[in-house]
Parts: C-alpha cells; sequence; structure tokens
C-alpha cells in the first residue's frame, strides 16, 4: 500500500488539530506511572518523544534517551479494548412503581467520536476479533456497537518491538495492513502517511503533506523488517486446535500450574479476552437495582460455577482452559487463533510465564 504523503515531525500538533476540528475526543499514547498507556491528547507535546521500552517476561522499564522518536516502543499494557469493550457496563436497569410493579429499561449506550493514535498491528488484529463477537454475532452488542461506530484509528507500522513480542509468527504484524482510516509509518524526519478509509483521506486532506521520497520510504522498509527479523519468540503454529486437544493430560499444565498465580493479568492485558460476568446492584432503599457486566476472567474461581459446583476449581485446570480456548477453540468460532502475537500476556505475568514456552512445550516444533 503505498504512502500518500510525507508530514514533518514538527507537524504533529497539525494532525490532532485537523481529528479536533473533525469532531473527534483523540486519545493518544502517553507516560503515566511508569508505562505508556492511552490517555486524552490535545497537545503533540503529550507524546511519548524519546521514551522507550525495556520489556522481559515478568518486566516492564520505561528509559527515556532523548532522541526525536515519538513511537519508538513496543505496546503497553493497554490495548483498544478499554474503549470498546468497558471494563463495567450498565446494562439496564429496574425500577419499582407505585402499585409495585417492576419497569425494566435497557441502558442506552453513549458514546463520543474518538480518535486513537497510535495504534499497532497486533491491536488492529485483536480489534477484528473483538467485531466478529460483538458485532456479528445473532445479538450485536448495543454497547459495544456505539463505540465503535465513532472510531476513528490512526495505525503507526511497529518498528522497535520488545523481546516479549512474536506478532510475525502469527501473522499479525509488525506492519499495519488492514482496519484503520490512517497510518503512519515513522522515520527520523516525520512520517509516511497512508489512508485507509475515506475518513483517512479527509484526515489526509486537512494535513500539510510533502511529497514522499524514496529515502523515506527505505528507511521504513528497512525498519519493518528488522522489527521482523528481530523478533525471537514464535508460536509452533498459527493453528494448535489439534495438538492441544490431543494433549490435554500432558505433564506441562502441571508444571506451569505449579508457577501460575491464576491472577488474570493475562487475561486483562489480553487486547482479545471478553470474558465478563454480571450482576444485580440493588438500591438501598430496595426500589430499584442496575444490572451490570463487568469483566471477568477464566481464571477467577467464579467464572466456571454452576449451580454451585465449580467446574475449574484448580490452576491447571484454569491455565489449561485459558491456553486451549485462546490458541485452538477460537478457530472453532473465529476461524483463527484468538492470539496476535502482542507479548502482554508475558510482560505483564509476575512470574513470567510465556505463552509461546508454554504452547511449543505441550504441542511441540512444527512450521509456522
Amino acid at each position: 500500500m503505498a504512502a500518500t504523503g510525507f508530514l514533518l515531525r514538527g507537524y504533529a500538533q497539525n494532525l490532532l488539530d485537523a481529528l479536533m476540528g473533525m469532531g473527534y475526543r483523540c486519545v493518544g499514547p502517553q507516560v503515566r506511572n511508569g508505562a505508556i498507556t492511552y490517555d486524552i491528547l490535545s497537545h503533540a507535546s503529550d507524546l511519548p518523544w524519546g521514551w522507550h521500552d525495556d520489556q522481559k517476561p515478568g518486566s516492564y522499564r520505561l528509559e527515556r534517551d532523548g532522541s526525536p522518536w515519538g513511537f519508538a516502543w513496543a505496546n503497553g499494557p493497554q490495548g483498544l479494548k478499554p474503549l470498546l469493550f468497558a471494563p463495567v457496563d450498565t446494562l439496564q436497569t429496574a425500577r419499582r412503581t407505585e402499585d409495585g410493579a417492576l419497569h425494566f429499561e435497557g441502558a442506552t449506550p453513549h458514546a463520543i467520536a474518538t480518535a486513537v493514535l497510535g495504534v499497532r498491528a497486533c491491536d488492529l488484529a485483536a480489534l477484528r476479533l473483538q467485531d466478529q463477537h460483538f458485532l456479528e454475532g445473532l445479538v450485536p452488542d448495543p454497547h459495544y456497537a456505539a463505540r465503535r461506530a465513532d472510531l476513528f484509528l490512526i495505525a503507526v507500522h511497529c518498528t522497535r518491538p520488545a523481546v516479549t513480542c512474536f506478532c510475525a509468527s502469527t501473522g499479525d504484524g509488525p506492519r499495519a495492513e488492514h482496519g484503520f482510516d490512517l497510518a503512519l509509518g515513522e522515520t527520523v524526519g516525520g512520517f509516511l502517511v497512508t489512508t485507509g478509509s475515506a475518513a483517512g483521506e479527509d484526515l489526509a486532506d486537512r494535513l500539510p503533506l510533502q511529497a514522499v521520497l524514496p529515502k523515506e520510504q527505505d528507511a521504513l522498509e528497512a525498519s519493518i523488517a528488522a522489527a521482523v527479523a528481530g523478533q525471537q519468540r514464535r508460536l509452533p503454529s498459527r493453528d494448535l486446535r489439534a495438538a492441544l486437544f490431543a494433549k490435554l493430560h500432558h505433564p506441562r499444565w502441571e508444571e506451569v500450574a505449579a508457577r501460575c498465580l491464576s491472577c488474570g493479568n493475562c487475561t486483562a492485558v489480553c487486547p482479545s479476552c471478553f470474558c465478563y460476568a454480571e450482576s444485580e446492584q440493588p438500591a438501598l432503599d430496595g426500589l430499584s437495582s442496575m444490572h451490570t457486566r463487568r469483566w471477568d476472567s477464566c481464571f477467577t474461581q467464579g467464572h466456571s460455577a454452576i449451580h454451585g459446583t465449580v467446574i475449574r476449581s484448580g490452576t491447571r485446570e484454569r491455565y489449561r482452559q485459558w491456553l486451549t480456548h485462546k490458541l485452538g477453540g477460537w478457530h472453532d468460532q473465529y476461524g483463527r487463533s484468538g492470539c496476535v502475537g502482542c507479548g502482554r500476556c508475558i510482560t505483564w505475568c509476575p512470574v513470567g510465564i510465556d505463552i509461546t514456552e508454554e504452547a511449543t512445550s505441550i504441542c511441540g516444533e512444527s512450521h509456522v
């Protein structure tokens, strides 16, 4: 996909101004509490210029080197998921009328037109999976649909993956290929701009773009190629369904369970996980209540509780459920693995459990 033009680094604020002029609230990466996370973005100076990350299994650190680069880092703990599949949603309310009857009312989804700057290819792939689950089923989710309808995505090709990244082996990066409105490729002088939608073309027309020089295109291609070559982790195959379900009693399940804390960090940071629990929150006066949906995890005890019985009572069963579903069962549901190679579950696991290592130990080596 050929670049539309070149945006000098000094015109990054013009990009934000154009988005706000189009009616979008801007969200972008910023340094917050020792990590790069998404937050409301009004000024380009708040982007993480000169920052880069050092990620390892169970470890995340930020360092600043004073370089002009704004996106020389791999993903932090957040993906797009919190912006679309909210950690908490009120689905309906109930109230008792004066005659004692109960009146139920669905909660009206509220969404703000939002432009997200800095989306990586792995998160675009995860978004596609979320779209399949929440929009393309028999009953589309109205809350997700409302937020998704007014989402403008500005991707950035990943040129500095973390040690924990393995998106090349899943086919989901590091280049953003589709699913974006606008894509940026960062080089020393600025950004190569590629449009991916009519709205993206509208934005590009509002920017002071210059012609793309061959040296800038060559520099970007070299950086992306280096990002692919630099990834040392990989899954043994893109389809592990048969291999995993054939080895449900492999001794490795016990070994990983001895290390796993069942904390659920991996599912919280995973950009494609979508488990949730629903509950009632009655008012103290007994006259009304809210029915809410909250993020849940297959690592919690309550997730598999049915009629007073916990189906997956141990960590061994919970980790096995997560891995076999993510890398195996998703093929039946969505036609592909649920893993996009972002590596977040490796970085943010307190004990550094590596999904690629576990999958390889259980399934054995094969060709991607």
